[in-house]
Order: C-alpha cells, then sequence, then structure tokens
C-alpha cells in the first residue's frame, strides 16, 4: 500500500512540475511537440531512476559513514552529470534523430533541478532502496505526463487563430497555469 501511495503522490499529487515547480525550463522548452516530450520523458526517467539509486548508495555507504554529508549537493551534481554524458553517448549511436530533436535541451538534464531535487528528496525522506527507486519512477512519471499533456496543448494552440498579444510564451505560461490549477483538484486524495 506504501508504494501505491508514493506512485499516485508523484504522479498526480505532488506532480514535480505543477506541484513542485521544478524542472520548469525543460518543461516550457521541450513541450513544443509531443514527440520531443516522450523523448525528453523517456531521458529525464532514466537519468533520475539511475541518478537516484546511484546517489542514494553514495549518501549511505559513503558520505554518512564518513560524516561528510556537506559534500552531498557537489557529489550529486557531479553523479548526475556523468549520468548524463553517458546517456548522451548512448543516443548518438541508438537514435541520432532523436538525440537531434532533443538538441540543446540533453545536457540541460545536467542541471534539471528535478534530478537532483528527487535526489535529495529521497534522503530527506528517509526511504529505503526500493522506495526511492519507485519514487524516481513515479516522479519522472509524472514529469512526463505534465511534459506531453502541455505538449499536446501546445500543439493544439498552434493551429489556432491567437492575438498577437499572447502568441507563443504568454499562451504557454497561462496554459501551465491552468494545467497546474487543474492537477491542484488531486490534492487530498493522498
Amino acid at each position: 500500500m506504501n508504494y501505491f501511495l508514493i506512485i499516485i503522490s508523484a504522479i498526480f499529487v505532488n506532480n514535480i512540475v505543477l506541484a513542485q515547480f521544478l524542472g520548469i525550463c525543460p518543461f516550457l522548452g521541450v513541450s513544443k511537440k509531443i514527440d520531443t516530450s516522450i523523448g525528453m520523458s523517456a531521458a529525464v526517467m532514466f537519468v533520475m531512476t539511475i541518478a537516484t539509486i546511484c546517489t542514494y548508495l553514495l549518501d549511505n555507504y559513503v558520505l554518512q559513514p564518513l560524516e561528510v554529508q556537506y559534500l552531498q549537493t557537489i557529489s550529486y551534481i557531479l553523479v548526475i552529470a556523468a549520468l548524463v554524458q553517458m546517456v548522451e553517448i548512448i543516443l548518438k549511436k541508438i537514435s541520432p534523430s532523436l538525440y537531434q530533436a532533443l538538441g540543446v535541451f540533453l545536457p540541460l538534464i545536467t542541471t534539471n533541478c528535478t534530478i537532483l531535487g528527487v535526489a535529495i528528496m529521497v534522503i530527506q525522506k528517509d526511504m529505503n532502496l526500493l522506495e526511492s527507486v519507485v519514487f524516481a519512477l513515479s516522479t519522472s512519471a509524472g514529469f512526463g505526463l505534465a511534459l506531453v499533456l502541455f505538449a499536446g496543448i501546445r500543439e493544439q494552440l498552434a493551429l489556432t487563430k491567437l492575438p498577437k498579444g499572447i502568441e507563443g510564451m504568454p499562451t504557454a505560461l497561462i496554459v501551465a497555469g491552468l494545467l497546474a490549477m487543474a492537477f491542484m483538484g488531486f490534492s487530498g486524495v493522498c
């Protein structure tokens, strides 16, 4: 039952983008096309899950025993950067089209605060390794859900005639606010 609550809470109730406002840069930048959003979601899911496992192990078996928890943030950033480089190399070889579609946003995963935020939240919430993995997968699924929904709405809005004053980013921000309010409807579920 605990894992079910973690999943529902991370995807809907405490959505990392729409409720906690982490990862806004890729949320607004990559969400113009559904295909790119799905690719970004998959990359974030992979990196977030692996990064959470690595940072959990690093914290529990290196930082805490040596009593150097003050190195947490910098060590997590180094782990995440290394993992993103690995994903970039793999994507370049396996799917050059996805690599080209993600363009500059793939290196942005390195500084994506959702990944660092989840790694830190896992330690703050004192989760075990399995709970941490479930939380990371669920949080990245929530990130992906928000990203794909937002991309679908933006693709649809591109087909409509809008007043010149709200074309582009103003419309995107209005839609993001409406999505955040819609997800607030899930609060109180868990």
